[in-house]
């Protein structure tokens, strides 16, 4: 068996974006030479999503409507921002959307369903973070 690892770096432009990362997780794949395996796909960061969806963009907008609406960004709310960090909501927002995603590996492509697509989930931007990316299998 032999494995593949390789990061992705994001700084986005707004403190909340989705960031459809799934033709650089099939470079990787094609960079391990990997035909049959696991594919793990995951935010290194504790305000920072990976999730397997749609890239359909209301429905992108459905989802960061209904998690500003349940976990609004509003320092007041959450005990966490008495640290002096304003990112209480960041957090809570990545434990409902996830934090890696693990995909088959089929004769040497990402084994997906109908439209399945994965994308990073920002909720505390504008500066730095990682997605690592590790491929394992033969």
């Amino acid at each position: 068996m032999k494995s593949h690892r390789r990061e992705l770096w994001f700084n986005t432009q707004h403190r909340v974006d989705l960031v459809n990362i799934t033709s650089q997780v099939e470079e990787a794949l094609r960079e391990s030479g990997i035909r049959e395996g696991l594919c793990l796909v995951n935010a290194m960061h504790i305000t920072a999503s990976v999730f397997i969806n749609d890239d359909e963009e209301g429905l992108h907008e459905d989802f960061l409507k209904w998690l500003e609406h349940n976990i609004p960004h509003d320092p007041k709310l959450y005990r966490h921002n008495l640290t002096g960090e304003m990112n209480a909501d960041a957090h809570i927002k990545r434990q409902f959307m996830g934090r890696e995603v693990v995909v088959a590996v089929t004769r040497g492509r990402l084994d997906f369903g109908p439209w399945e697509q994965i994308f990073y989930g920002e909720f505390d931007g504008r500066r730095k973070k990682r997605v690592l990316i590790k491929i394992v299998g033969e």
